[in-house]
């Protein structure tokens, strides 16, 4: 079913929508297990991390695999481990035969011996690629923190 036939909102029963969650699974559980170079390869090339809470986009998988290093280290001289709770995932499947998926992310830190807590609620808008292989990644991923929202 080409995109223009697909109805406007599929819904979770899609074959899309379950590919996308479960691309949303994999590289979650590379970022909150500290794999960095994994979880960068789940980006294009060329792709663009960017947040609020960032001074500038992270561009490139060096760069992602880098800042995803730094946070990793930090959190384990810390003690700290970080789970990442993508939910409310709308996919939309454009007529370039792209994806833009966006989900609300909760970010639960728990210390060493400690109870977890929420320590983040951000949204993220993903705009999705398929590679030749079939495989999604991400070209541009756009975080916002709720807390840092300058506006709406």
């Amino acid at each position: 079913m080409s995109p223009s036939q697909r109805p406007a909102d599929a819904g979770p029963e899609s074959a899309l929508y379950q590919e996308v969650q479960h691309f949303y699974g994999r590289q979650m559980r590379y970022l909150d297990e500290a794999r960095a170079v994994e979880w960068s390869r789940t980006f294009t090339e060329d792709g663009v991390f960017t947040a609020n809470a960032h001074p500038q986009p992270s561009t490139g998988r060096t760069e992602i695999a880098a800042a995803a290093r730094k946070a990793a280290d930090q959190l384990a001289e810390q003690g700290i481990q970080r789970r990442h709770w993508l939910g409310m995932l709308q996919v939309d499947e454009q007529a370039d035969g792209t994806v833009r998926a966006r989900t609300y992310a909760l970010i639960v830190s728990t210390p060493r011996g400690g109870q977890a807590a929420v320590h983040l609620s951000c949204s993220c808008d993903d705009l999705l690629v398929r590679q030749a292989d079939g495989n999604l990644l991400v070209k541009h991923r756009t975080v916002e923190r709720d807390d840092l929202r300058t506006g709406q």
